[in-house]
Order: structure tokens, then C-alpha cells, then sequence
């Protein structure tokens, strides 16, 4: 088979309080084709990313795909043409660079005859990226909650009623590696307690569909208050959201915002946009549902 289909959808991690352990699978996707062929590796980006992201053996596809071959140590095909066709914002914490890794350590496995299980797949992607709830997500779907430092990972997925979600994207420049610096090294231990509480608590509010706990449990002591001034408007913007009975926080290490609404979806969303127009800051807005349907691939 000289031709392959990958789509993975879009991931919210952590959700408030389950920092580096809980995922969310939304339903929207990127879709990459692959083809043994042509002259070198091509890489054409359409949709998200275009004239941003490389298009040579610079793209993150094409690193994770040879990744696996050369963890491996087998011979990567010479010719391989590979057409992206991206739904994900780049660089909005919405796991784009999770849908870019998983993308092509799928085609690599694909091509290679499959040798690794979706355990096995999620540990690559955790050594590459360094964190595993929005993979755990985006191979499993739905709800994920992770361990990532057992081997092999241990992860529980949730089936969740449908939900409807804002996102919302703010034009604002946030590598994840700068998000993570700003946390402190240690916290203390009412915090961590908290947390606990509050995840345990969200995990069930979820499953549930009840939007009111939802209000008390994606509150965050461990993350947000040290990203919140990364990002103008994002504390406000999640302010906004609450008071319209919408539970809201930064979507993985940010700067997106993502709210859980009820049947007011576009007023959250409006209340969201405000809070970061007020702040200097533009946006765009998504709305959709989560996904039970995991990573899949054709050929």
C-alpha cells in the first residue's frame, strides 16, 4: 500500500486542575495524506499553518515520521509526498503539535507494518513532546485521563453526553515552553490538595454533563494564576465566562480560553471576545463538541 490517510483530532488538555493528565478529543480534525513517491520528501501545507509551516524535513510530520524509523533502524522511504490539510489553529493550545507528532509516527508505523500497539505510540509521542494528555486524547478520544510515568502508560478514557464548547483563540504568541517556565517549582501543599479535590470532581462533572459542578471544578491553583499574566485578557475572559453559568479556563498551556456552555454558547463566546478586546487583544472563536472518535487512518 502506497498511499495513507491520518486524521487526528483537535485536544484540550488539563481543563482547569488536571495539569499533564487529563485530555479532551473535540471534533476538529486534521487530515494528511501520504504517498510513497514522487521526487524526495515533499511536504504541501493547506488550511492551518500554510506559508507559516516548513514544507521540507523541517515540518514536525516529517520528524516524527522519520523518528520512528530511525528508532527502528529501518530505511526511510527516499520518496514521500505528504499533503496536510489542517483544521487546528497553530500554536493555540489546542494540541496542533500533538496532531503533527501522532500524524507521523501513525504513517511511519503504518508503512513499517504496524509494530507498534497505541500504547507504544502514545510513549513515542510523550518522549518526543513531553507531556501526554493531549496524545492520550488523540488516540484514544473522548475524556483521557493519563499516568505517563509507568510503562506503558496507563490511560482511562470517559465517555462523555454531548457538550457544547466554546473556544476561543486570541492572538497572542505563547510557545509552551514559556508557559511552562513561568511555573513555580514547588507548591504548596493546600494547593496540591486542592487540585486533587477539584479534579476528581471535574472528572465526574463531565461525565455527568452537569455544567454547575463544572462551575466549582475547573477551578486551578497549579497552573493558571502564573500563566493568566502571559496572556492579556485570559483571566478576564474566563471571568466572563463564569458569569454566564459557563465553566471556562485555559485550553492546555494556553492562550486559548475554552468554556463549557449550555444553550447560550454565543453569548459565552461574545463575553470571552470582549475580555480580550478590552485587553488590546483580537481573536477568532470555534464552537463544537468533543469527540468520542479517536486518531484513525486509512490506506
Amino acid at each position: 500500500m502506497n498511499e495513507l490517510v491520518v486524521t487526528v483530532p483537535a485536544t484540550s488538555a488539563n481543563l482547569g486542575p488536571g495539569f499533564d493528565c487529563l485530555g479532551l478529543a473535540l471534533d476538529l480534525w486534521n487530515t494528511t495524506t501520504f504517498r510513497i513517491g514522487g521526487d524526495g520528501i515533499q511536504v504541501c501545507v493547506k488550511g492551518e499553518g500554510a506559508g507559516q509551516l516548513p514544507e521540507d524535513s523541517g515540518n514536525l510530520v516529517v520528524q516524527a515520521f522519520t523518528a520512528l524509523y530511525v528508532r527502528r533502524e529501518a530505511t526511510m522511504p527516499r520518496d514521500l509526498q505528504i499533503e496536510c490539510h489542517n483544521l487546528i489553529p497553530v500554536g493555540s493550545g489546542l494540541g496542533s503539535s500533538t496532531a503533527a507528532i501522532l500524524t507521523g509516527l501513525i504513517a511511519a508505523n503504518f508503512f513499517l507494518g504496524q509494530p507498534l500497539s497505541k500504547l507504544e505510540l502514545l510513549r513515542m509521542t510523550i518522549d518526543i513532546e513531553g507531556h501526554a494528555d493531549n496524545a492520550a486524547a488523540a488516540l484514544f478520544g473522548g475524556l483521557v485521563l493519563v499516568a505517563a510515568d509507568v510503562h506503558p502508560p496507563v490511560v482511562r478514557p470517559y465517555p462523555l453526553p454531548a457538550l457544547n464548547v466554546v473556544a476561543v483563540v486570541p492572538e497572542v504568541r505563547l510557545p509552551t515552553r514559556e508557559a511552562r517556565a513561568a511555573l513555580p517549582e514547588k507548591i504548596v501543599r493546600a494547593d496540591a490538595i486542592f487540585n486533587l479535590n477539584r479534579l476528581a470532581l471535574l472528572i465526574d462533572a463531565l461525565r455527568e454533563g452537569d455544567r454547575r459542578l463544572l462551575l466549582t471544578a475547573m477551578d486551578d491553583r497549579i497552573h493558571q494564576p502564573y500563566r493568566f499574566p502571559l496572556i492579556p485578557g485570559s483571566h478576564a475572559a474566563v471571568l466572563a465566562a463564569r458569569e454566564l453559568g459557563a465553566a471556562a479556563a485555559l485550553s492546555g498551556a494556553g492562550p486559548s480560553v475554552i468554556a463549557f456552555a449550555n444553550d447560550n454558547a454565543y453569548a459565552v463566546a461574545n463575553a470571552i471576545q470582549a475580555a480580550f478586546r478590552n485587553a488590546g487583544v483580537n481573536t477568532r472563536c470555534y464552537h463544537f463538541t468533543p469527540t468520542m472518535q479517536a486518531a484513525r487512518w486509512y490506506g
